[in-house]
């Protein structure tokens, strides 16, 4: 495994590459945003590890760049801010994960591994899904030849259902997979968005099992 860390913290950074080749992991590390690379599109990095606050620039800015130009490699964002709105703006603008200053590496592991785990599982560049064509790389959904406008939230919901269509997906399942902060989403907020990914959609590719969850039909 090889990651980009962009962190301009000397201590930290040296410390968290020590940490990281110590599991086998190899890292290359970037302390400035003008450093990074535009895109990744023929990268050698799994994984980014992306600090927010930068001496030139902040790290919200870069990866909005990134998934401007529909860059596929997962990005963990690591910050000493712990409020909600930075963690959602994170999360909300493409970020994969968001882990808070400080943190054990242990656990900084077990995200990236967690998110390769995801991406693995969107490995076909392609689903094809009745009417429905997902990309997860790129971010888009179409029906037929309609680019649909998907929130971060309902593309995540879409792409969930879509991994086994035909099979019921539990709300339990879906509340702890929407997340990747690892607080489950409540059923309230889940019930809303498989709404209005229905309205977007069709109400009849989204099927409920009453008291489970819901099956993305074929």
């Amino acid at each position: 495994m090889h990651l980009l860390l962009i962190e301009d913290d000397l201590d930290f950074g040296r410390a968290l590459q020590g940490a990281l080749k110590a599991e086998g992991i190899s890292s290359e590390w970037l302390r400035r945003a003008g450093d990074a690379p535009q895109g990744f599109h023929d990268t050698p990095f799994d994984c980014v590890l992306l600090d927010l606050s930068l001496p030139d620039g902040c790290g919200f800015d870069l990866l909005a760049r990134w998934r401007r130009t529909a860059s596929a490699v997962p990005v963990i964002v690591m910050t000493a801010r712990s409020g909600l709105a930075d963690r959602l703006k994170g999360l909300d603008g493409g970020a994969d994960d968001f882990i808070v200053k400080p943190f054990a590496t242990e656990e900084l592991i077990s995200r990236i591994r967690a998110v390769l785990r995801r991406y693995a599982r969107q490995a076909s560049e392609q689903w094809v899904i009745g009417p429905l064509t997902i990309e997860p790389r790129r971010y888009l959904a179409r029906l037929g030849a309609e680019t649909l406008k998907l929130s971060p939230r309902e593309f995540q919901l879409l792409l969930e259902l879509a991994r086994e269509p035909g099979v019921v997906v539990a709300k339990g399942a879906l509340s702890q997979r929407l997340d990747p902060l690892g607080e489950p989403v409540d059923f309230a907020t889940i019930e809303v968005h498989v709404s209005n990914l229905r309205r977007k959609i069709g109400a009849e590719r989204i099927h409920t099992a009453r008291g489970i969850g819901y099956v993305l039909v074929p």
